[in-house]
């Protein structure tokens, strides 16, 4: 027995030697508790002079504490080189946005200082715009790579002796599917693209959760309100639809295409007066979705009250007039909702890009007057966030 027992130690002792240094040998840092996905992938529209790729990244908190991203490096490929882009500090706090809380609010900070849009809590998500730029004749990657740093525990406390763990090389794919050539849904005019193509705006992060799922339908959406020889959206106040200088103006098909949802007789709404309540069967007024390729459809939204001029299934050429410019639903004053996306609804969708063949950039909105103005042609490209545009006179 008692030799038995010594053979029987000694193997175990042999086993533990051996387990030990297994385990020196093949250990490796568990890294941040966190799930990390991209629901859509990025493809490349061109913006001014450049090319930018448009997608988000969600993130969920799966530790029992709460975890800070400090860091996000971006790479093409798999070049090991400088990054097409690093996001710290405030630029990325104000690329973030935690769900359930100061939805769309961007750059919030708590009362430490430290971006509180980069800290996730226990079983929170966060989610994360990005915003990639990329030369106009630079080669697409077929992937980008992505570096998260977190930080555990709470922002501002031991700020020096905090632990950091890294994510390393999280990938997503690029598209390469072009963006769709349009023709404007307009016969010339001056044109503000108000919460158009930018990351922080606000169609741009309009994350709806509809029947299980999470879409941002709005991703490339437009408001499109028209600017008048006045330099300004209306005349005479703006107590009736009739003083803006959109109402009523015709819209017109942007591509050939089959009608394959139709809304009508939602009543107008007063400017500046929201109906009640607003509900996701009148929250885009009077509407027409055009299906102009496979995947992908054109929704036309707060649409006047009987303008609309298309029924179901009908083929329309581009260039039809197919509507008129109203102001119903979730609307505050006349505009046409524009946009892209790859599904036959209005907010059940993801938002993808298009352009136009070309047009006049006049500059910001936030600073347009008649005879004070940039002027830069756009070729190939989508206009940008509350950029005011000029699109000369169509022909279709």
């Amino acid at each position: 027995m008692r030799v038995f027992s010594v053979i029987a130690s000694r193997i175990f002792l042999i086993e533990c030697v051996v387990a030990a240094a297994i385990t020196a040998g093949f250990a490796r840092e568990r890294g941040p508790r966190v799930e990390v996905s991209c629901p859509v992938p990025p493809s490349a529209v061109k913006l001014a002079e450049h090319q930018v790729l448009v997608y988000e990244l969600h993130i969920t908190n799966f530790d029992v504490a709460p975890v800070t991203l400090r860091r996000m490096e971006i790479f093409a490929d798999a070049e090991k080189g400088k990054p097409l882009k690093s996001l710290s500090g405030d630029a990325l706090s104000a690329a973030m946005i935690k769900i359930g809380s100061n939805m769309g609010m961007a750059g919030s900070t708590d009362a430490s200082g430290a971006g509180s849009s980069q800290t996730i809590e226990p079983g929170r998500r966060a989610v994360v715009f990005l915003w990639i730029e990329l030369a106009a004749e630079a080669r697409l990657p077929e992937s980008l790579r992505h570096r998260m740093v977190f930080a555990a525990g709470e922002p501002g406390k031991d700020a020096g002796n905090v632990a950091e763990s890294a994510l390393e090389d999280f990938p997503v794919p690029v598209s390469h599917e072009p963006a769709l050539m349009l023709s404007p849904p307009f016969e010339g005019g001056v044109w503000l693209a108000g919460a158009g193509p930018g990351n922080d705006s606000d169609h741009r992060r309009s994350l709806m959760a509809i029947d299980g799922r999470v879409y941002d339908a709005q991703r490339f959406a437009i408001d499109w309100m028209k600017v008048g020889p006045n330099g300004d959206s209306h005349h005479d106040g703006t107590a009736r639809n009739e003083n803006f200088w959109g109402y009523g103006e015709a819209i017109h098909a942007v591509a050939e295409g089959e009608v394959t949802d139709v809304i009508d007789g939602i009543p107008e709404n007063t400017p500046r007066v929201l109906p009640k309540p607003v509900t996701l069967d009148n929250i885009s007024g009077n509407y027409v979705i055009l299906r102009i390729a496979a995947n992908r459809y054109v929704t036309f939204a707060h649409l006047q009250k009987g303008s609309i001029k298309v029924a179901l299934h009908e083929h329309v050429a581009r260039g039809t007039v197919i509507a008129r410019l109203g102001n119903t639903g979730q609307a505050t004053a006349p505009h046409l909702h524009f946009q892209v996306t790859d599904g036959n609804s209005v907010l059940e969708s993801e938002g993808v890009p298009f352009v136009f063949a070309g047009f006049t950039d006049l500059g910001p909105g936030s600073v347009y007057e008649l005879d004070k103005h940039s002027s830069a042609s756009r070729t190939n490209s989508i206009p940008g966030n509350d950029e005011v545009i000029d699109l000369g006179v169509t022909k279709n």
